[in-house]
């Protein structure tokens, strides 16, 4: 079996000097860039920090890998960046040849940072690559997320925030399928492009919150409908067909066993999310939610 090794490392990839730094001391051949301010409710309170991280940090990575001839940098995006689509078209996907047409400011953000990436793909040649992906859930999910949210909120007896009437819909892909994918991206896919990740998962927020609940043995009472989002998306749902073609890739994880096996990891790892929902946190967390 082989081995690997890995460190992490603080810091702001939008503070030049530090990433330059790292760059130095470090060598990388390969950059993937995961960071990113991703919560709707925030975005619409302080688009400014979002504008700072996935904008600026972008700019500076990227020119972080073209000072030292980095062999590819990928960018992990998001389907939000596409806007969204009508509940009653379920012919329609997202896909790579879909325009950009981003509704809240994290989903601007983001697409600004792709449209960066391939600016210095065509003006200085670096090579790069993009991939859009679609709801991820699995070990580890924040607690401000859907999924997360409403395990803690069920497990505690606490009201389960539904926006609206919880009919907007989501593609939902495990986070290791969305791995693998990335992987296969920067190791085979072509120089320049965008590939859509998606899991195939079409599900309504209201029918993955009833799940949840089914799996934990707790009442619907629970639900609680509240004022829906501003600019809130309809529907999202990605064409993997180009993934799948280009790379053989295809999501291996169901939902049902997806949702069963992330239910099972927040019940055993109540030290990972507790303090994360205690203290300065908890005000914030008991009054929003994103997804």
């Amino acid at each position: 079996m082989t081995k690997f090794s890995f460190w992490f490392v603080k810091g702001d990839i939008a503070d030049r000097e530090a990433v330059y730094r790292l760059f130095e001391e470090e060598h990388p051949d390969i950059v993937v860039n995961f960071a990113a301010e991703s919560h709707v409710d925030r975005s619409i309170e302080e688009p400014e920090v979002f504008l700072r991280t996935n904008i600026i940090g972008t700019s500076v990575l990227v020119d972080a890998c073209r000072k030292y001839g980095i062999k590819r940098y990928h960018q992990v995006s998001t389907d939000e960046v596409y806007g969204d689509l009508p509940l009653d078209r379920p012919d329609m996907f997202f896909t790579e040849e879909t325009p950009v047409h981003a509704s809240s400011p994290y989903s601007a953000s983001k697409a600004g940072a792709d449209l960066l990436v391939v600016a210095y793909y065509r003006t200085y040649g670096l090579p790069v690559t993009i991939s859009r992906c679609s709801n991820n859930y699995g070990p580890y999910n924040f607690p401000e997320k859907l999924i997360p949210l409403m395990i803690i909120n069920a497990l505690n007896n606490k009201p389960l925030p539904v926006y609206g009437k919880g009919e907007n819909v989501r593609d939902w892909l495990y986070v290791e399928d969305h791995c693998r994918a990335i992987d296969l991206i920067i190791h085979k896919g072509r120089v320049g492009e965008v590939y859509n990740v998606g899991g195939h998962n079409e599900m309504r927020n209201i029918d993955i919150v009833k799940l949840i609940l089914k799996e934990l043995g707790k009442d619907e009472s629970l639900i609680t409908f509240v004022t829906d989002r501003k600019g809130h998306d309809l529907r999202y749902a990605i064409d993997p067909t180009k993934i799948h073609n280009e790379l053989g890739w295809l999501p291996e994880t169901k939902f049902e066993d997806g949702l069963k096996k992330t239910i099972k990891w927040y019940l055993d790892n109540e030290s990972w999310w507790k303090p994360i929902i205690s203290g300065e946190y908890q005000d914030y967390y008991e009054q929003k939610t994103d997804y």
